[in-house]
């Protein structure tokens, strides 16, 4: 995945890159050079492993913003994460995607990139924390359909006793 020459992050984002060859490619499968990481090992637990490592992608994703990735970029960043998210959530083939999409390591890359080039533009945190918040009413809108959903059935079962 990394194409260009190695350039080192602020030392305040080597965590982030830590993290995220945690995530995607800490660990060789044996007798091979292909690299895994805990992602889709977690990614094996049905919905709860992908929210799980959908969270520490945003946390990743949150802190590159404090350090000066630019809107757009952050765009490009949350959308390697839900993708991987969302596919990641198919059985079968969302593990294997989670195998071979390695969407962390690809945001380290577009940062690195970022600052390669001079694209250093402040904090896009501001932008970050809008779409966080549009997250979480989304989840909350699906969470309490899920509730009254689950009431309703309870409700016409309960009834039928």
């Amino acid at each position: 995945m990394n194409t260009s020459p190695e350039i080192p992050l602020d030392d305040r984002l080597r965590w982030v890159q830590s993290v995220s060859k945690l995530l995607d490619n800490q660990f060789t499968f044996p007798g091979t050079n292909f690299k895994f990481g805990l992602d889709p090992i977690i990614g094996l637990l049905p919905v709860v492993g992908g929210m799980s490592t959908m969270a520490m992608s945003g946390v990743l994703v949150m802190t590159m913003a404090r350090h000066g990735a630019s809107r757009y970029l952050i765009m490009r960043m949350l959308f390697n994460v839900v993708l991987d998210t969302v596919i990641g959530m198919i059985p079968v083939l969302g593990w294997i995607f989670d195998f071979t999409y390695k969407a962390n390591q690809r945001n380290v890359e577009l940062l690195r990139r970022h600052y390669q080039h001079g694209q250093y533009q402040g904090k896009g945190t501001g932008f970050l924390m809008a779409v966080l918040l549009g997250f979480l009413v989304l989840f909350g809108l699906i969470f309490y359909g899920i509730w009254k959903a689950s009431e309703y059935i309870w409700t016409y079962f309960s009834s039928m006793w």
